[in-house]
């Protein structure tokens, strides 16, 4: 089974997102910012991380540029979540290390068909 750290500063976009990759047989790890997303990779490196631009603390292009120099880091297919959907935004997660972006508000056809695309089904 692959596993997926969800990360998103908003529980019910935390709680929808693991309904629907639970259903694409992803066991599930959760984080509500950047930092604690570091800390849960520190212990144990997922396969993908679902993850949200703004957050408090560490928000996600300063988690995942902290991931991609971590030992492994290079390894998860990382897919960017967000409401940021301008071509700015979008470039600058690409060029940080991201693999894929989705724009919210998303539902299980769009994961499905983003995480087919990276090959994580």
């Amino acid at each position: 089974m692959k596993s997926c750290l969800v990360v998103d500063d908003s529980k019910v976009v935390r709680m929808v997102a693991r309904k629907i990759l639970e259903g694409l047989d992803f066991q599930i790890e959760e984080a509500e910012d950047g930092q604690k997303a570091l800390e849960a990779c520190q212990k144990s490196m997922p396969d993908a991380v679902l993850l949200d631009w703004n957050m408090p603390v560490k928000n996600g292009i300063e988690f995942l540029k902290d991931l991609r120099v971590m030992a492994g880091g290079d390894k998860p297919i990382v897919v960017f979540c967000t409401t940021e959907n301008d071509m700015a935004h979008i470039q600058e997660a690409i060029g940080a290390g991201a693999n894929e972006y989705i724009m919210k508000p998303f539902d299980s056809e769009i994961i499905q068909s983003k995480f087919s695309q990276v090959g994580l089904i």
